[in-house]
């Protein structure tokens, strides 16, 4: 695959991490380093942007979230979770997560990158992001209980000049904000997910 080989060779040297997180970023939160430094109780999780080709034409998946009680309901994410005790690092808990959620084999993706980890406040989570390439569009089994839908935008669609704007999104049942975001399918795509889109256009789009 000429185009994973060429995209691999955009992950050389160092990411872009907070640099372009400040573009899209809604709210002011510590750095996933500061957290791991000052002593603070944390979890780690990992989540995988999936490139894959339709009709030659790049594209990856994101899956919206059930409305359920807690801090993600209904929001729009990378397939990953929580690591657990049988991973062995925080790419085999994205391969797994991405497994369990959306049905996709593991061994059928192959990690050609990561982006930046983050930390999440409301979850108190920090997240390692990683890329993974499969040949072809994957045949998606989602998993009812922790997906709602799948969305398969282009690449191609984050590119765009006017691809981030700034929206309205409702935090709990009386607060809302104005956030940064992308939109995909109508749903607004902010927050970390839409800071790991940001450095992924970056790299995607340097020389």
């Amino acid at each position: 695959m000429k185009w994973a080989n060429e995209l691999r060779a955009k992950f050389e040297g160092d990411l872009p991490g907070s640099i372009v997180h400040n573009e899209v970023m809604s709210y002011a939160r510590q750095q996933a380093e500061e957290v791991r430094t000052n002593g603070s109780t944390y979890r780690e999780g990992g989540v995988m942007m999936l490139i894959y080709p339709i009709e030659e034409l790049l594209h990856t998946a994101l899956i919206l979230r059930p409305t359920y009680e807690g801090v993600h309901s209904g929001q729009v994410a990378f397939p990953g979770g929580a690591r657990e005790n049988e991973d062995g690092d925080l790419k085999d808990t994205a391969l797994r997560e991405t497994e369990e959620e959306v049905g996709v084999n593991a061994s059928q993706i192959e990690v050609i990158g990561e982006l930046s980890e983050l930390y999440i406040p409301p979850s108190n989570f920090i997240v390692k992001p990683f890329v993974g390439v499969l040949p072809e569009r994957p045949t998606f089994i989602p998993d009812d209980f922790e997906v709602a839908k799948i969305m398969e935008p282009s690449v191609d669609s984050f590119l765009k000049k006017d691809a981030v704007t700034t929206t309205t999104v409702n935090i709990g049942k009386q607060t809302s904000m104005r956030v940064k975001a992308f939109m995909v399918d109508g749903h607004v795509v902010w927050g970390a997910t839409a800071m790991m889109l940001a450095e992924f256009r970056a790299l995607y789009t340097r020389t």
